[in-house]
């Protein structure tokens, strides 16, 4: 019998108003991973009650940064500590491979860790040039911004969890977590957490449910002061209309069509490898997914004959077992959205390298998928499919290479590859794109911010300015002249006037 788990609600579980639930299934075979309570908008009430009611009356916002530094760190521990019990949860639910996920609890620990120290100093006042020298002074003066929803998606359940969460517990606000309907299992083991170290009631608030339900509801609260997201563009559009109702803060991160160049200068092997990584990582369920991969005339051939032999090497199938490289996509409609981008391009004349078929009698896998022979206006080159498809696109200078980068809506990533670091620095600074990785790629720092240009989203997560995103800022002007008569208005106002006598 599936699990059963309920909403988090002011550190209590709590089954939803309606009674209903949902169920979480595993791509692998399909099987029922666990019950989930369906949030619906009386949920979404409660909780953004009990986080309102922590930010305005608790002492959440009100402890040092030191304190709050603590409490995100024994959180930190937490994930270390139920990683070997966690792990393999996520793995059914999520379908992602053992060896992704283990990178994705290390970082999701080690980020918050992170996000402990920044808290430490993140609301520390700044003391401005004196308007008059020695009549006033000036405060900056960094204050928590309120109740913050957070939406994240189905690929990254526990860290992109963690990259919402961390910013916002260290600056000090309260928050509602809506995890992804196909992956609500990780947010509801990490609220087990939050109860074990103690958090104070209301902090973290977390509700299972459907995006259309649970998500809407938190996006038009008028309890809510700010909105993070991460997901699709074509929702990030949607969140940001219904948020601009009550002028809600909002950070996006949306979607990506990274290019990923290789110069002819390129190590072959090393360039090869790195670029079915940045394409068949997590079966192309990746925001930055390097997916439109442009190779220089000059070498194509030799380019494209190894990239071809080495993705047939890659082992697809039970993401459980530590051997598989590639396991299923997250869902059917996934699956048939990412067959019907195949069709696409073969009708549009790409022509088919490798892969495009589905894979096994049940789950939802499709094979490592290559097209040749893509110009840049095709659909399979312009839309973002989310799946094992990898799209090459020829070029003749590094001109056109940049100019083909640069044409999309997106901007998340990209990636260059050269022996000539400078040359490859000149191209990287050319691109349009948040991140771009040289000789390397879906490498991300938590000392760095991440976000994207255009379409891609609005704001940026990680780095030492994250935690600004959640914070609102304030100007105190403290006046120390102690006589009326030195003011300067008095003159300009208040200074009795004197009427000679003709």
């Amino acid at each position: 019998m599936p699990q059963h788990y309920d909403l988090f609600i002011n550190n209590r579980f709590v089954p939803a108003v309606s009674g209903e639930t949902f169920e979480s299934v595993n791509p692998h075979n399909g099987a029922v991973v666990g019950r989930f309570a369906r949030a619906k908008k009386e949920d979404v009430d409660l909780a953004v009650a009990s986080a309102r009611k922590a930010f305005d009356e608790g002492p959440w916002p009100r402890m040092s940064g030191e304190e709050r530094g603590k409490y995100i760190r024994a959180l930190a521990d937490k994930i270390s500590e139920h990683t070997p019990a966690w792990l393999p949860l996520e793995v059914e639910d999520s379908g992602g491979t053992v060896k992704k996920l283990q990178g994705d609890f290390w970082v999701s620990g080690n980020h918050l860790k992170y996000f402990s120290k920044l808290a430490e100093h993140a609301l520390d006042d700044t003391l401005s040039d004196a308007t008059r020298e020695g009549s006033s002074k000036n405060m900056i003066v960094r204050k928590p911004l309120g109740v913050c929803a957070q939406i994240i998606p189905w690929n990254f359940p526990l860290m992109m969890a963690v990259w919402k969460l961390g910013p916002a517990l260290a600056a000090g606000c309260t928050l509602v977590l809506k995890p992804a309907e196909e992956t609500p299992l990780t947010a509801m083991l990490f609220a087990q957490a939050v109860q074990e170290v103690g958090l104070p009631e209301g902090v973290i608030n977390i509700v299972t449910g459907y995006g259309e339900e649970a998500g809407a509801a938190l996006v038009n609260h008028p309890g809510v002061d700010k909105v993070a997201f991460t997901g699709s563009t074509e929702i990030g559009k949607l969140i940001m209309g219904e948020a601009a109702c009550t002028m809600k803060r909002v950070t996006l991160e949306c979607g990506g069509k990274s290019a990923n160049i290789l110069l002819e200068d390129a190590d072959l092997d090393i360039a090869i490898d790195g670029s079915l990584y940045a394409a068949f990582f997590h079966s192309g369920q990746c925001c930055t997914a390097g997916t439109r991969l442009l190779l220089p005339e000059s070498r194509k051939k030799e380019f494209l004959d190894l990239l071809v032999e080495r993705a047939k090497q890659i082992k697809v199938g039970n993401p459980a077992e530590k051997s598989t490289d590639m396991g299923p996509l997250i869902s059917q409609k996934q699956l048939d959205r990412v067959l019907g981008y195949i069709e696409k391009g073969k009708a549009e004349g790409a022509t088919l390298l490798l892969g495009g078929h589905r894979l096994f009698d049940s789950g939802f896998y499709v094979e490592p998928t290559i097209f040749d022979n893509v110009t840049p206006d095709m659909t399979i080159a312009q839309e973002e499919i989310f799946g094992p498809v990898l799209s090459v696109i020829t070029y003749k200078t590094e001109e056109e290479a940049v100019q083909i980068a640069n044409n999309s809506i997106y901007g998340l990533a990209g990636a260059v590859w050269s022996k000539d670091t400078d040359r490859a620095l000149k191209i990287a600074r050319a691109m349009r794109t948040g991140t771009v990785w040289i000789n390397e790629y879906h490498i991300l720092t938590e000392k760095a911010p991440f976000g994207g240009y255009k379409q891609s989203g609005i704001g940026r997560e990680l780095g030492p300015d994250s935690i600004k995103a959640y914070t609102e800022l304030k100007h105190i002007h403290v006046d120390e002249l102690k006589s009326r008569e030195k003011k300067f208005w008095y003159d300009a106002l208040l200074k009795p006037v004197s009427l000679s006598k003709t």
